[in-house]
Order: structure tokens, then C-alpha cells, then sequence
């Protein structure tokens, strides 16, 4: 089976890499550590962390920005492995994600 994040050997226009900035905003620095401190706490693994970016629905992982859909499979993770509820995911969700 074939997700939308599998592209490989296809035809969709160049890659353009802009090497000239990791991070874009703080925000994401903080995603990239709440990430790597769920990982290191075993919370989940690293493998879990990347499943759950996969399984993000396929509009989603087209339009949002890369440490968006990590912010997502965080969240997402979070409530699987019932550090959080989506209920209080919901109550925080007025004060926005970043950008």
C-alpha cells in the first residue's frame, strides 16, 4: 500500500532545499524538542513518531508545513498513548500552534 508521503521514483517537479535555515520560527525548535524528549523518555519510539507522520490524512500532509505535521503526530501519539485526552488537546487549541 501507498501512502502520500511515499513519492519516490515519481514525477512531481524539482525539490527545492532551502539549506540556508533549519527552523523557519521558535515555535518549531520547540516541536523538534518535545519530539526528541518524548523519544528519549519513551514516551514512544522513533518509528512510532514516523508511522504517525505517515498516517496523517492525506490533505493534511500536502498542505501543512513540515514541523506542522510533526506537531500533529505528536498530539496524535499523545492521545494513543493516553498522556492526553483530546478533550484537553481541544481546550488549548484557542491559543494557537505558531505559525
Amino acid at each position: 500500500m501507498s501512502y502520500v508521503h511515499d513519492v519516490g521514483g515519481m514525477r512531481a517537479g524539482p525539490i527545492h532545499i532551502d539549506d540556508s535555515v533549519e527552523f523557519h520560527d521558535a515555535w518549531e525548535t520547540k516541536v523538534f524538542a518535545m519530539m526528541r524528549a518524548l523519544v528519549y523518555n519513551s514516551v514512544f519510539t522513533l518509528d512510532e513518531f514516523r508511522c504517525a507522520v505517515e498516517r496523517l490524512e492525506p490533505t493534511t500532509h500536502l498542505a501543512a508545513p513540515y514541523f506542522h505535521r510533526w506537531l500533529d503526530a505528536i498530539e496524535r501519539l499523545c492521545v494513543e498513548k493516553g498522556i492526553l485526552t483530546q478533550a484537553e488537546l481541544d481546550s488549548i487549541a484557542p491559543f494557537g500552534r505558531g505559525a
